[in-house]
């Protein structure tokens, strides 16, 4: 069997990587012209992500290049505790979810899959595909064509392939954020390594951690309406915190601000393959980076469905086992994330509403049992 994989973000390099170890033949094709070398802000890989990475054998690699941060501690815009929560549920053998800039865990799944044999093509954005009886015919935008058993989309939240598969099946649908991130070294924001800070302010949603190194990694969502971008975002962003109280807004007056982007998540999809072709990671069920699973989801992914198409008969049989798998639990983490996005945006009364009944919130999910369904899920190759 061979299989061609759309996308080199991170579930393509991830997806080539477990066929490889299932024994079936992998090439991967990438729209853009060269690699994803600095783009991006910063991720979460929780705990669960790094166990299905394990089963890769590129977890240390991954981890070595992120932060731990195992911890969340929240805020009101008035200053007020709200309490503590785990970032995660340590695996059996003590590793913690990770904070990892998104150019490094590119660049380190890239790497590995590129030094097990797997051949990436750059400039290849697919177009068309069709199914020649026993084979899977993929066309792109530059006239070439490349051939193989199955096709594997991996290309993200805005998949064409997607949209090829199901013209009539759903968009991706606009959180009310937009979102913001970057890593400075401006001082005045208190914490410790391995604690991320979560401010739910009074017009919008503050996130940061503070590396050994002492730099702060920041990130914000800004409640908007989609297309609504000033030429400048800055003193949108400042104004927004400037009420509350901490030292967010300083930090929003000088620090690289980069570029702001809607948040998106994807609703349920009728389904994630036809014929010869089937769908992972953000392609599938993209969910919003407020539960911090995005990568992770879209590793398990690519665990499950090399499995599939190693123990099963054929590719039909594979694709539906794997969906069987794996959409209870995506659409259940685009639910929660989306729920938290929405706690992000509320009203005036929602949001004082919000602030009374956080801690309670918090103390029942302080209960390593509710985040068991999370960050325990286990995946096996």
């Amino acid at each position: 069997m061979k299989a061609l994989i759309t996308g080199c973000g991170i579930a393509g390099p991830a997806m080539a990587m477990a066929l490889r170890e299932a024994g079936i033949e992998a090439e991967i094709f990438e729209a853009y012209g060269k690699g994803a070398e600095g783009v991006g802000a910063f991720l979460n890989l929780a705990s669960n992500g790094l166990d299905a990475l394990r089963v890769l054998g590129a977890h240390r690699t991954v981890m070595a290049a992120g932060i731990p941060t195992p911890r969340m501690v929240m805020w009101s815009g008035t200053g007020k505790r709200l309490g503590e929560v785990a970032n995660g549920l340590a695996l059996d053998d003590g590793t913690v979810s990770h904070t990892i800039l998104r150019s490094d865990l590119y660049r380190v799944v890239r790497d590995e899959a590129v030094a097990r044999g797997i051949t990436i093509s750059y400039g290849k954005r697919l177009v068309t595909f069709e199914e020649t009886g026993d084979r899977v015919v993929a066309g792109f935008e530059d006239g070439t064509w490349a051939e193989g058993d199955v096709l594997i989309c991996a290309e993200g939240v805005h998949s064409r392939t997607r949209a090829l598969l199901d013209p009539r099946g759903p968009r991706p649908r606009y959180s009310g954020l937009y979102g913001f991130g970057g890593i400075t070294k401006v001082p005045g924001l208190p914490g410790e390594p391995g604690t991320y800070h979560m401010i739910f302010g009074k017009k919008a949603f503050f996130g940061y951690t503070v590396a050994a190194s002492g730099e702060t990694w920041w990130f914000a969502n800004l409640p908007r309406r989609l297309g609504d971008e000033p030429a400048d975002w800055r003193p949108a962003l400042v104004e927004a915190f400037a009420g509350d109280h901490n030292a967010t807004a300083d930090l929003l007056r000088t620090a690289d601000l980069g570029s702001g982007l809607p948040v998106y998540d994807l609703p349920p999809l009728a389904g994630w393959h036809r014929g010869r072709v089937v769908l992972i990671g953000d392609a599938a069920h993209a969910t919003s980076p407020s539960a911090g699973q995005g990568a992770s989801l879209a590793v398990e992914d690519a665990v499950v469905l090399a499995r599939c198409l190693r123990d099963e008969p054929g590719h039909q049989q594979a694709f539906a086992r794997y969906e069987a798998e794996r959409r209870g639990r995506a659409e259940r983490v685009v639910a929660y994330s989306r729920r938290i996005s929405n706690s992000k945006a509320p009203g005036p009364v929602g949001r004082v509403f919000r602030d009374l009944v956080m801690p309670a919130f918090l103390r029942r999910a302080a209960d390593q049992k509710s985040l068991g369904w999370l960050y325990r899920h286990h995946v096996t190759l």
